[in-house]
């Protein structure tokens, strides 16, 4: 078989389609509801308006899939780089070895000039679990506060997180 060439996504073909996935749970579902403000940001800091994010969670118990909670979700970002999903705060699953982990959302990023998608995590700042979580300590220490979503003052129930795809806070990717 012979080898084609990657190719990259956009500007000329939006990945982004009208369907909203970004409310990942029906209002009667248990746990603390949440909006997770996710903005993607070049090396310049400049806003990446055609990025589109997947996120996978667990529900406030630990379970994926479950009626009215489908644990997966899609968004494109705007103008400003930034989309928003509805959610709830995921609960901890058990990783290798049985070994809980911190409540986190695992993310994929697909943007232009990408030959494949990134791959990251989202934790929530002053998670006490944080600590003890095997995927987090991966991440260099000085870096793990580019996996940590911080919650808005002033607004409660929302959680911003920012992706910055290069420059020396570049958010920690995972080679998965």
């Amino acid at each position: 078989m012979e080898l084609t060439p990657s190719q990259t996504i956009g500007p000329f073909f939006r990945v982004c389609w009208a369907e909203d996935s970004a409310r990942l749970a029906d209002s009667q579902v248990a746990g603390e509801k949440i909006q997770l403000r996710c903005r993607v940001l070049d090396g310049e800091g400049t806003p990446v308006s055609d990025a589109m994010i997947e996120i996978w969670q667990a529900d406030s118990t630990g379970a994926y899939n479950r009626p009215g909670f489908r644990g997966f979700g899609r968004a494109c970002t705007n103008q400003d780089g930034a989309c928003t999903f509805e959610t709830i705060k995921p609960g901890r699953v058990a990783g290798e070895g049985g070994v809980l982990q911190a409540p986190h959302v695992s993310v994929n990023l697909f943007a232009r000039g990408l030959l494949k998608q990134l791959v990251t995590r989202i934790y929530f700042a002053g998670e006490p679990a944080n600590q003890e979580d095997t995927v987090l300590t991966l991440a260099p220490e000085g870096r793990r506060d580019t996996l940590l979503a911080h919650p808005c003052s002033g607004d409660p129930g929302v959680w911003d997180f920012e992706i910055r795809l290069a420059s020396e806070s570049e958010t920690v990717f995972f080679d998965v």
